[in-house]
């Protein structure tokens, strides 16, 4: 009986820390500190039904890709307290994936990480987390809303069934640096 009462006590004590690491995005969802962006499934559904040239194979690979997206969303902010926060959480989530690479260049740390999938070439979640942007953006001119912007983390979360092939073309066509890497990372 008593490790039972301890075993209850333990779960209750860590429960807050799950549903943290659980909602990071929530958490900050309506932070003025915060530039937020959730894709949701019916905005992919829509773009699954714009109408291509399906005889344009890259035209066709992309409309599978974005198929197979559940959910996607992104967090980019500035503030120092809200960034370790965030990266906290990165470190949270580390256990539940796996590392596929890390890119540090001029004080900016970029680290991809996956949860397998389907195959070695697909993967049920893809998290990219970038830290150290204010070393490379303090001279930028970033605004939004009329008010200037700096950043200095960046998490980007993708769920579904997604190819890392097309995930590396999209980066490299997005000019997201490290996008280059991800071609040395995946099978053909």
């Amino acid at each position: 009986m008593k490790k039972q009462r301890i075993l209850i006590l333990a779960v209750l004590l860590l429960v807050p820390f799950f549903n943290q690491a659980q909602d990071i995005f929530s958490k900050y969802s309506e932070s003025p500190e915060v530039t937020y962006v959730s894709i949701k499934p019916k905005m992919f559904q829509m773009l699954a039904k714009i109408d291509i040239n399906t005889d344009d194979p890259e035209a066709q690979e992309y409309l599978d890709m974005v198929n197979s997206i559940t959910s996607f969303k992104v967090i980019s902010t500035g503030n120092k307290t809200i960034s370790a926060d965030v990266a906290k959480w990165v470190q949270s989530k580390k256990s539940s994936l796996e590392e596929l690479m890390e890119v540090k260049d001029d004080g900016v740390n970029m680290i991809f990480y996956v949860k397998e999938g389907k195959d070695s070439n697909h993967v049920s979640e893809f998290l990219m987390f970038v830290d150290g942007l204010s070393a490379v953006t303090e001279n930028m001119e970033i605004s939004t809303n009329g008010k200037k912007r700096s950043f200095e983390t960046v998490v980007v979360s993708l769920t579904g069934d997604i190819n890392l092939n097309q995930i590396s073309k999209l980066t490299r066509k997005m000019n997201i640096p490290g996008g280059e890497h991800l071609d040395k990372n995946t099978k053909k």
